[in-house]
């Protein structure tokens, strides 16, 4: 059991760690802050990652080496070969520890970004710059795509892979970073796959794609976990198939389209209205800089559709009709948010997602 507290020392005894669960000799439980050390009982060759909790109770997904072996290599083929890695994740989620399980399968020493002050686009600029290799990747989530943009571009142009996860991605933020030269790759997992094994939409080899009835999607293949620490006969893993939390469309040519956790999905008038949907029409407006989709309880409507907005000019008052307007010609009237809250930031959980327990509330607070 390591604690990560952010430190390169920290990542350094964590890497030796990694390298014997990779061995097939011992088992590795990364703690973060606030993280308990799991019970025993796990055989050796075992990552144990605790989940964020995003719905419900944090879980304790048990991560095989032969999963996460499986991963690195379809991540490598996927971009074209080995190379080396920066890491400016906490060490201690899943895309953290795929960028050293990568490392360590490529024969080299990562990068590390010391996270004890938080994430700093200035220092992220001085590793990228002493990253050795003829092939550089490294793994961000968007608020950290987002500064980087804002402060050192530059910075991100010597990567011949960024990876993007941990949240949606907006599309004007992909373009923004793609016109400034950077081969952003947006990922789709979770800590029950070994991270990211969806790329652009399109499932690494080996990886397996399905939609049940209700649209939730179901993944498959040498890279899902072995299940959850202590909860055996948990329904999520079955017949060989992890069923998410998240609901999807695939196109004709089988590329995967996420449309949001199922239990984020807005009832409003009797209408199923996902928040991602809304959010990426909203996101397409210059005027917005961050947003988030919420439904809050209403006598007439049953929810209430609100956002949240983090205007892209804090000088400037955002003209909330407007920005409606704009949603309204993509959208029909039920998605279309009854209501704007501008906010300064939006709060945040685990490695950027959006917390939308604290959006709902704080929407709650903001209109009384």
């Amino acid at each position: 059991m390591i604690p990560c507290d952010g430190s390169p020392a920290a990542v350094a005894e964590l890497r030796g760690a990694l390298a014997a669960v990779l061995d097939g000799r011992a088992v590795l439980a990364p703690l973060g802050p606030g993280d308990t050390a799991p019970s025993s009982g796990v055989e050796p060759g075992h990552v144990v990652v605790t989940t964020s909790g995003s719905s419900g109770e944090p879980k304790r997904v048990l991560l095989t080496a032969a999963a996460l072996r499986a991963a690195a290599t379809a991540t490598h083929e996927r971009l074209g070969g080995a190379g080396s890695w920066l890491l400016a994740l906490p060490a201690q989620h899943v895309a953290g520890i795929q960028v050293l399980v990568r490392a360590a399968l490529a024969g080299t020493v990562p990068g590390v970004l010391d996270l004890r002050g938080g994430f700093d686009p200035a220092a992220f600029a001085a590793a990228a710059a002493a990253l050795p290799g003829t092939r550089r990747y490294t793994s961000l989530v968007p608020t950290q795509l987002v500064r980087l943009l804002d402060v050192c571009p530059g910075a991100l142009t010597a990567f011949d892979a960024v990876l993007l996860g941990g949240a949606a991605a907006p599309q004007a933020l992909l373009a923004r970073a793609r016109a400034a030269g950077v081969a952003v790759v947006t990922t789709y997992g979770m800590s029950e796959t070994c991270g990211g094994c969806v790329y652009d939409g399109l499932p690494l080899n080996g990886v397996q794609i399905r939609l049940d009835a209700a649209d939730r999607i179901e993944l498959a293949g040498p890279v899902l976990a072995s299940g959850y620490l202590g909860r055996p006969d948990d329904p999520a893993f079955r017949d060989g198939w992890f069923r998410t939390a998240d609901l999807g469309a695939l196109a004709a040519d089988g590329t995967l389209q996420v449309l949001g956790r199922a239990d984020d999905v807005i009832i409003t008038a009797g209408v199923n209205v996902a928040p991602a949907v809304v959010e990426a029409a909203l996101a397409a407006d210059p005027a917005v800089a961050a947003v988030c989709v919420v439904g809050i309880p209403d006598p007439q409507w049953g929810q209430r559709v609100i956002a949240a907005v983090v205007p892209a000019d804090a000088g400037r008052p955002l003209d909330a009709g407007a920005v409606l307007a704009g949603v309204r010609r993509r959208l029909d009237g039920a998605h279309t948010p009854k209501q704007v809250v501008v906010v300064s930031s939006l709060p945040l959980r685990g490695v950027g997602k959006p917390d939308r327990r604290a959006v709902a509330e704080l929407v709650r607070r903001a209109l009384g």
